[in-house]
């Protein structure tokens, strides 16, 4: 069984519907760890040796956050400046994350065809993440596909409560040992890996 930790990032957690039926979906399950970083660390004075040692602990990192400006909330990008340090997650002596698995839970306003070469927005989700594909692949980790949940403005309840459930699926399945790197292969959303068993 794999540990799960998510890195959770909202800076106004209390408005977001979805973000919070994603969240609730997963809080309590065994072996996941939710880290709530803005409840965390309000003042952004991470604790980096423990942010180290909750990494060394887990087998897959998940980085959870709106999509704000096309990337994260800031405290997210302060969290990697400071926590996936030279000599720790990468360099010649870095490989306290060699091995381990990565990927990205994110929540946008645009729904999913504005987010193409014709889009309004130009580029897919996964070209705007590129730099935490790159980071992980620096950090010697397999980065997978991120879980994507689309139009935050116009989603009705049954959406979200269909999407809560597929989160839930994903992740007691990368804890379970369910999926194999193989799975991820040639897919862009880690959600069609739960949509194709609904």
């Amino acid at each position: 069984m794999r540990n799960i930790l998510i890195l959770f990032a909202h800076p106004v957690f209390h408005k977001s519907i979805i973000n919070r039926a994603l969240l609730d979906a997963v809080r309590g399950l065994e072996n996941v760890t939710i880290n709530e970083l803005y409840e965390n660390y309000p003042d952004f004075f991470i604790d980096v040796e423990k942010e180290k040692k909750l990494l060394q602990e887990h087998d897959v990192i998940v980085w959870h956050h709106p999509f704000y400006w096309y990337s994260a909330p800031a405290i997210i990008k302060e969290w990697m400046d400071l926590v996936l340090q030279h000599g720790f997650a990468y360099g010649r002596n870095g490989f306290a994350l060699q091995g381990k698995w990565a990927m990205s839970a994110v929540s946008t306003g645009g729904r999913q065809e504005v987010y193409t070469a014709t889009g309004a927005n130009h580029f897919s989700v996964n070209q705007f993440l590129a730099p935490f594909n790159q980071s992980a692949t620096l950090c010697r980790m397999r980065y997978l596909p991120p879980f994507v949940t689309h139009g935050a403005h116009t989603i009705t309840r049954a959406e979200i409560e269909r999407q809560a459930a597929h989160y839930r699926e994903l992740i007691t399945g990368l804890r379970d040992g369910k999926y194999t790197e193989k799975d991820f292969e040639n897919i862009e959303y880690s959600n069609h890996l739960t949509l194709t068993n609904a």
